[in-house]
């Protein structure tokens, strides 16, 4: 049986590589220290899971408008309203299993062979694939941690062709944790209109910052901007949902209705109980959320301090997410029992098998100097796996 070209072009997500083969080590009776994965490591909060278990009681366990139900919508439209000042109405709304699905239907919907997609690297590592998928050409843009990791007007403006039509945008950043700032978003806006671009702005972290960071959605800056904005967001990190599985966009009206119809021949709605349990989400206390990000930022502040304790290792302070991107390029062509580490990719295999401490390479996120650290875990965990990571790195030779 033959596989579609398109099949065979799909590489796998390295972050789901790394973390289903730390969890098999795990069931296998290994200790180890997991810092690949992308999910709270919280519970989610009771009252979310109440409306859950009062939607089953009720009876809401069948089909739903293929775009949500419209008390979710309303949700979604009162909290785009309430945290970022933007104004929907509920046929621009758009729910969907999960942001990564929002993200699929938008690239299906706005993109086509020909077409190109402006990708700042370091990138999630869905995007690629997704864009591939597709029939759209990438052009990526390669950021630089002195701007932050951080697109610039003059770098997107050189990365344009007359086949240019989307940017995609990512604040908070999902490898570093770059936030962008108003004036950093401002600067870009001029460059986006003239040149006609869509933007599928991805602000899933959008609840996950730290220290005096704001969070700013380009779509907030000007009605002409919001016009080429398809806004993804969900209630995955924020909420500690990550497998009840609900994304939206927010988009234009004709894109919005495009997103519905392809969705409706694929998986048509989603679950109609976690929708119930996002709409308490939405609508309830955010203080659940507003203790797991403290609690994160304290995480972050000791394995940022770690890491930088270690010579050679440089990284900057994230603003948001819960990742850390730190740059390894001092370990490049030394060695572990006379084998040369050349890249992330052969570091992060010999941490897993050697060390016993999971880590994401940045080949996946286009760059791979640097590998990636989640602190989505308990502060115990990451000093345990910290200790394990700075030894492994004394020992090469």
């Amino acid at each position: 049986m033959e596989l579609s070209e398109r099949a065979r072009n799909i590489s796998p997500s390295p972050t789901l590589t790394i973390d289903t083969r730390a969890k098999e080590m795990l069931a296998a009776g290994i200790e180890v220290i997991n810092f690949g994965a992308g999910e709270p490591d919280f519970d989610t909060p009771e009252h979310i899971r109440a409306a859950a278990r009062e939607a089953i009681e009720r009876g809401m366990t069948r089909y739903t408008a293929v775009d949500g139900t419209p008390e979710l919508k309303q949700a979604i439209i009162a909290k785009l309203e309430r945290d970022n000042g933007l104004r929907y109405d509920p046929g621009q709304i758009v729910v969907s299993a999960g942001a990564k699905h929002a993200l699929y239907n938008a690239f299906q919907v706005l993109c086509q062979p020909g077409d190109e997609v402006v990708l700042p690297a370091p990138f999630w590592v869905s995007y690629l694939e997704q864009i591939k998928l597709a029939g759209a050409a990438v052009r990526l843009v390669q950021t630089r941690p002195e701007n932050g990791f951080k697109l610039t007007p003059a770098e997107l403006s050189a990365a344009l062709t007359a086949n240019t039509k989307v940017l995609v945008l990512n604040s908070p950043s999902n490898p570093t944790g770059a936030v962008y700032t108003r004036s950093e978003l401002e600067a870009l806006v001029p460059v986006i209109l003239d040149a006609g671009l869509t933007v599928i702005a991805d602000e899933i972290y959008e609840c996950l910052i730290y220290d005096d960071h704001e969070h700013v959605s380009i779509a907030s800056l000007g009605p002409e901007i919001r016009e080429q904005t398809v806004l993804i967001n969900g209630v995955s990190k924020a909420y500690a949902m990550t497998g009840w599985r609900i994304g939206y966009a927010a988009a234009p009206q004709a894109v919005a209705r495009a997103m519905t119809a392809l969705q409706g021949h694929s998986t048509s709605n989603p679950t109609s109980i976690a929708q119930a349990a996002a709409v308490a989400a939405l609508n309830g206390s955010q203080e659940p959320t507003r203790r797991m990000v403290a609690e994160f930022a304290v995480r972050r502040r000791y394995m940022l301090e770690r890491l930088l304790a270690i010579p050679g290792v440089t990284c900057p302070q994230p603003g948001g997410a819960f990742y850390l991107f730190p740059d390894m390029r001092a370990f490049w062509g030394r060695r572990f029992h006379g084998q040369v580490v050349n890249n992330a990719t052969e570091l992060a295999a010999l941490l897993l098998d050697e060390a016993q401490v999971a880590v994401v390479p940045g080949i996946g996120f286009g760059d791979d100097n640097h590998i990636r650290l989640s602190y989505a875990t308990d502060l115990e965990t990451i000093r345990k796996g910290m200790d394990r990571l700075t030894a492994f790195l004394a020992a090469l030779e």
